[in-house]
């Protein structure tokens, strides 16, 4: 084949017997579905390149290019890649070489094809889902650092279940943005070893129940080896977990897993609510030489926010009021931050005043905020989408009691997810808190 490449575009197609090909018959039956690339060799003729991932379930595809049916606005930038960039660089480099290598490069010196325009390069204020914003910060932390890499269950071609690295096994190649086998030990276990060895990786969690299986690498290997080694060995591996309901899934899809972690010692825990944070708290997320467990609400993958992407001012592990008030606080995290402000809003309707602080950091709690804001409104109600027994909310309730002590004027309150396994469906509205409870409990805490 021609050493010449043009645009690149991905596509999902269906994986044809090799002897009905041959036949030159109507596909019966469909083996796999595989990702393919289609690469331009010559003008005008279109070539299937290789397969380059098989998916985990099975459907069906027309062979049908997805960038034409995608704003230019939403594009990742393969179609600006000049014709001589190499669509798959990535597989000829070190994990550590600077991504973009083209295949017009020599010994020589030619010079680089320019590379696709990066998110965070444009206005300073966009409007993004949190998706996007993710997708942004990722993109924006692996060109500042060649010892990025991502790593996890259909995140190159496919982008993930989600679509958060839509675009950058493209971009950055399949050294740095690897598809994995489905094995979350594995996963959690190799980008140990590649953190050992300098590297940054940033591992994806399909869905919050499916950490499980890690769990021992996470927690007995990940989380102790710096100390293990008196410090002498970093451990900067970010684990992407989606985290909580309100999706219309089932169990292992839906859960709220962080206490589990925010009581394993060696850990940080994080939980952005808005696309803003989203953007810049995987990036000192993946700055941290400490390993940072990060919740991503399903709930709010979607919502457009506004995203500043020259300043933040917000550091990883400070909480922050969202909302003033004067008669009580409720304190939240992750997708319960718009239920609290929904809740606060009708508050307001009935005459009365609450203020919401967003806890965005498990472990640890910047409690200042909070504490501050209990001095001030003399009420507490900690509301969370896991089952409310030895749960964060506990322990943010059980450390305000100590410190803040001579300012409660009522028992703090818990308002969360019932003791129960997640249940079916059709059932997620009665089992996860909405704003009527965190009003009810409203209503306790000023009645006394």
């Amino acid at each position: 084949m021609s050493d010449f490449r043009g645009e690149t575009g991905y596509v999902e197609a269906e994986l044809i017997d090799d002897e009905t090909m041959q036949n030159d018959e109507p596909a019966t039956e469909t083996q796999a579905i595989d990702v393919v690339e289609i690469v331009e060799s010559e003008p005008g003729s279109l070539v299937l390149e290789e397969h380059v991932a098989e998916q985990e379930w099975t459907r069906e595809f027309a062979i049908e290019d997805r960038s034409a049916a995608v704003p230019e606005t939403e594009l990742v930038g393969a179609a600006d890649i000049d014709a001589g960039t190499d669509a798959e660089a990535g597989e000829h480099d070190e994990p550590g070489d600077e991504h973009g290598t083209t295949a017009g490069s020599d010994a020589a010196g030619a010079a680089p094809a320019p590379q696709p325009e990066r998110v965070a390069d444009g206005p300073r204020l966009q409007s993004l889902p949190m998706v996007k914003a993710l997708n942004a910060g990722l993109r924006r932390a692996l060109a500042d650092d060649p010892k990025v890499l991502l790593m996890g269950e259909d995140i190159g071609p496919l982008g993930g279940v989600f679509r958060v690295t839509e675009g950058l096994q493209a971009e950055f190649g399949t050294k740095r943005v690897l598809d994995t086998p489905l094995a979350e030990s594995g996963i959690i276990g190799s980008a140990i070893g590649l953190a050992m060895r300098g590297y940054r990786p940033v591992v994806e969690i399909q869905f919050n129940g499916f950490v499980f299986p890690g769990f021992d690498q996470i927690t007995t290997q990940l989380a102790k080896l710096t100390n293990r080694h008196s410090g002498a060995v970093s451990m900067p591996v970010v684990i992407r977990i989606p985290h909580g309901g309100h999706i219309g899934a089932v169990e292992h899809h839906q859960e709220a897993p962080e206490a589990y972690f925010a009581h394993t010692a060696g850990l940080r825990i994080v939980a952005p609510s808005t696309p803003h944070d989203a953007y810049w708290m995987i990036q000192e997320a993946i700055a941290s030489d400490d390993p940072v467990i990060f919740f991503e609400p399903m709930s709010r993958y979607w919502p457009k926010g506004e995203v500043d992407t020259v300043e933040n001012g917000v550091p990883l592990h400070a909480s922050r009021v969202v909302r003033t008030g004067t008669d009580a606080t409720v304190v939240a995290w992750a997708g319960m931050v718009p239920v609290a402000l929904r809740a606060a809003e009708i508050a307001a309707e009935e005459g009365r005043s609450i203020e919401v602080v967003d806890l965005r950091s498990l472990s640890p709690i910047d409690y200042g905020p909070v504490v501050q804001s209990v001095q001030k409104t003399g009420r507490l109600i900690v509301a969370q989408e896991a089952p409310g027994t030895v749960s964060v909310a506990s322990e943010v309730a059980a450390a305000v009691s100590e410190k803040a002590f001579y300012s409660l004027e009522s028992p703090v309150l818990r308002v969360a997810g019932f003791d129960t396994p997640f249940p079916p469906a059709k059932l997620e509205g009665v089992y996860l808190p909405d704003a009527d409870r965190i009003l009810e409990a409203v209503d306790r805490a000023l009645a006394y």
